[in-house]
């Protein structure tokens, strides 16, 4: 696929094109052909748009094809557009212990953990299991409540 033969016009266009780039980019890196995924990516870069997730896809292809350096980079690049990147921080931090760059790597990974703590991945849910979670969010939530007046009512009770 060579996205720059097509002509997009508007964003929605755009954001279409660099979806389909990331999802070759990845079916390319599970081949192995990191050199086209990377091309791919690298000409996906010139629309402006998810840069962050190209960046970190270009990073894992990198890192597969053994390109350390450009690895580093590309995550580096990734955490420049998104800082809270919490994938691109964890990727860093392999890429660092691959390099044998110890005290960059126990930095960066207790980095990568705590950004996971404050800012956990987005999981992707299907809107039936979104409701379903809502659902049982509710039904904890009223037990909980009910719960906390039975005791109330209780110690009333206890201290009547």
């Amino acid at each position: 696929m060579n996205i720059s033969t097509q002509k997009a016009k508007t964003a929605e266009e755009i954001g279409s094109l660099v979806e389909e780039a990331l999802k070759q980019g990845e079916r390319l890196r599970r081949k192995k052909q990191y050199k086209q995924g990377i091309d791919l990516l690298v000409e996906a870069l010139q629309y402006g748009v998810n840069k962050e997730m190209i960046y970190y896809r270009l990073g894992n292809l990198y890192i597969d094809a053994g390109d350390l350096g450009r690895a580093e980079y590309a995550y580096k690049r990734a955490l420049d557009v998104d800082p809270q990147h919490v994938n691109a921080m964890h990727n860093l931090a392999i890429v660092y212990k691959q390099q044998k760059k110890v005290s960059q790597f126990v930095k960066t990974y207790k980095r990568a953990q705590r950004m996971e703590l404050h800012h956990p991945r987005k999981a992707n849910l299907s809107s039936g299991q979104k409701t379903q979670l809502r659902h049982t969010a509710r039904r904890i939530f009223m037990w909980f409540i009910i719960g906390v007046g039975v005791l109330a009512l209780i110690l009333w009770l206890l201290l009547r």
